[in-house]
């Protein structure tokens, strides 16, 4: 790219970006959020949360683990287990981490 086809991109960028966000304000009155998507923002955190995870747990350089000899999926059983035993963060954690180091230091997973 051209310096000028680089400045171009960068200014229309960013007047997209303010003309998304400023959209919203434009209005005198406040504009109604349907229930749906104000359901639907009550489990967007989990669904990000997921988005991260599931790859990492499920998929090793770039392909799905095809074999059970991985660590991560006994760390993700037991830390899902102490969860929904105790519901602490922080020993979910140490319960997953526990296991996962176990397997990959200890038996060389």
């Amino acid at each position: 790219m051209s310096e000028a086809e680089i400045w171009l991109s960068i200014v229309g960028l960013a007047l997209i970006s303010v003309l998304a966000r400023g959209f919203f304000m434009l209005s005198d009155r406040p504009w109604p959020m349907p229930g749906w998507a104000r359901e639907a923002l009550k489990v967007a955190p989990l669904a990000a949360l997921v988005a991260v995870i599931a790859p990492e747990v499920l998929m090793s350089q770039g392909e799905l683990i095809a074999t059970w000899r991985d660590p991560r999926w006994p760390a993700v059983l037991a830390a899902s287990v102490y969860y929904f035993c105790c519901r602490g963060i922080l020993g979910t954690i140490v319960a997953g981490m526990a296991v996962f180091l176990t397997l990959r230091l200890g038996l060389g997973w």
